[in-house]
């Protein structure tokens, strides 16, 4: 892991950006929730660490995963029979109309109720992940138990089966908060001993360069070059079946470097790679030949983005694509040297060259060239052949050129502007619609009468609500979780941001325009004793196709 930390001369620290390896996969393909994964829930535990311990000291330790509002909200009554008093005093109130901003300033972190001083922001980057997988305790096949197949990832021949197990396994969002958890830990680990001051120009290049069919001088033996080039782009055979962290279907497996007549005599309806396309992939079988497949639009981008940052001695190469492990590592050594050994003497041996990965555009994975004979996945997914990686590092050693020597770059062709061409399947919200006699945010299943409940249990609520897309609440929150402040004053102690809670969303079929929203709340051991309740935020749609916002809150409860 590489740490930036941001000091402001009047602030201080006000933030961090940060590069890691590993997918976002540790929720599965199966999980239905909007979810920021293992690197949205790091971000989320140091953002709160930081607002929670700042105050406190210098420096912070991590102790566990902090908590913010219980260190703000005292617990205000100890005494049992007096919180389920006034718990009893607030019932569920009937679902009413709203205001769009309502949901923003009710979130817990809003925005319009912070003070001047700047929020801590904590980026949690991507960089090379093409091969690293959060799900650390292996693939194993569902039906058996036992490891997959190594070579294939396969169990019984079959790749739907094969499943990687995170660290929290069969829980994935227990998974997902230990992954989280460590890059966290790492993360405040080099924020609190970040020592190295960043000094020197502050500089980018960036152009774009069509790798369909680009020249590429790769070295030889004895220190001859050869010029080769790249291809239109191209998935393989073993794309398709996917990896251990989301297998495909059918009769695909990974490292097939021969294919299958079934699957070819339906690539070719669509469209027949000619044989210079086919010598060009080589070893790769191909599957679908979308580098030339143009309707309705092209299937793949054959123009892409490469740029460099400069940030004194930090330089961030930033890719359009998932570098594995040892292709980014020879790409980060490339550019290094380069700009090392320049005699500029601009760049010296505290250079640090990190990749951020998947940027500005997609353009699948790039592999070695060792790792493109394979024939995984990810040397499946390699677009534009075997020398892909030979094309990143020319192309960026130009760039590192310019840099050092402070020339101008050509901006090279433009890609396609595809935005008004765009095709979606995704159905449009006709209609939400209640029960006669029931309204939008109406409590359908409430928290039982008096109930206390201890810290680690589960309180669930289920209201009468709309569909998510009508207002995807940004900035605000669908789910909140208030605490009661002397007798009639309700604070807002846990939201959509919180890993604790969780919104989730239904409607009895498909075609049905009427939705339940099921708000489920873990208290955590952190949390206050007192009086709660649980409110919900949301928007429907009416026929006319007008919004209504509207907001529910549940009967209050105890945590004791």
């Amino acid at each position: 892991m590489t740490l930036l930390k941001f000091v402001d001369d009047q602030w201080g620290p006000v933030g961090s950006f940060n590069w890691f390896a590993t997918h976002g996969t540790s929720m599965s393909r199966t999980n239905s929730l909007i979810s920021g994964d293992n690197k949205g829930a790091a971000a989320r535990f140091m953002e709160d660490w930081f607002e929670q311990n700042s105050a406190k000291s210098d420096e912070l330790g991590t102790d566990e995963i902090p908590r913010r509002v219980s260190s703000i909200i005292s617990s205000i009554h100890n005494n049992h029979h007096e919180l389920l008093e006034l718990a009893s005093s607030f019932q569920s109130s009937p679902g009413k109309p709203a205001t769009r901003v309502s949901s923003a300033a009710r979130r817990v972190r809003s925005a319009l109720r912070q003070a001047d001083k700047p929020g801590f922001v904590s980026a949690f980057c991507q960089t090379n992940c093409g091969d690293v997988s959060p799900n650390v305790l292996g693939a194993f096949c569902i039906d058996t138990g036992v490891p997959c197949d190594f070579n294939h990832s396969t169990c019984g021949g079959k790749n739907e089966l094969c499943y990687g197990r995170g660290p929290g396994y069969p829980d994935e969002f227990e998974s997902t908060r230990i992954i989280g958890e460590r890059q966290f830990n790492k993360a405040v680990d080099l924020f609190n001993t970040a020592s190295e001051q960043l000094k020197g120009k502050v500089d980018y290049c960036h152009s774009y360069v069509d790798f369909s069919q680009l020249e590429v001088t790769i070295p030889k033996e004895g220190g001859a070059s050869e010029v080769v080039k790249t291809c239109p782009a191209a998935m393989g055979f073993a794309f398709a079946a996917g990896t251990t962290d989301g297998p495909g279907a059918f009769d695909f497996k990974q490292g097939d470097d021969k294919g299958n007549p079934f699957w070819r005599l339906v690539r070719n309806l669509l469209k027949t790679p000619d044989k210079k396309q086919v010598e060009c992939h080589s070893p790769k079988p191909i599957l679908l030949d979308t580098g030339e497949m143009k309707q309705p639009y092209d299937w793949a981008p054959s123009i892409l983005p490469v740029q460099i940052f400069r940030i004194g001695q930090l330089v961030i190469l930033s890719v359009p694509g998932e570098f594995t492990t040892m292709s980014g590592r020879r790409l980060r050594d490339a550019v290094k040297t380069m700009l090392t050994s320049s005699g500029s003497g601009e760049f010296g041996s505290n250079t640090h060259v990190v990749i951020a990965g998947l940027t500005n555009t997609y353009s699948q994975y790039i592999t070695t060239f060792e790792e493109y004979q394979i024939q995984r996945y990810e040397g499946a997914s390699t677009l534009y052949g075997p020398h892909t990686l030979s094309a990143y590092i020319q192309e960026f050693q130009k760039l590192a050129s310019a840099l050092i020597k402070g020339q101008a770059v050509e901006p090279g062709p433009q890609p396609p502007d595809l935005l008004k061409k765009q095709i979606s399947f995704l159905t449009p919200v006709v209609m939400d619609s209640t029960p006669a006699g029931v309204n939008f945010g109406d409590v359908s299943s409430d928290v039982p009468a008096n109930s206390t409940f201890k810290r680690g249990s589960t309180v669930t609520v289920v209201f009468w609500s709309a569909c998510p897309r009508n207002d995807l609440m940004t900035e605000g929150t669908f789910a909140l979780v208030e605490i009661l402040q002397g007798k009639d004053s309700w604070v807002p102690t846990y939201d959509d941001d919180d890993f604790c809670l969780r919104f989730k969303w239904s409607r009895p079929s498909k075609l049905s325009p009427r939705s339940r929203a099921t708000i489920e709340w873990t208290i955590p051991p952190s949390a206050s004793l007192g009086v709660y309740r649980i409110r919900h935020f949301g928007a429907a749609k009416r026929l006319m196709g007008s919004i209504q916002h509207f907001t529910g809150t549940s009967s209050a409860f105890v945590v004791a």
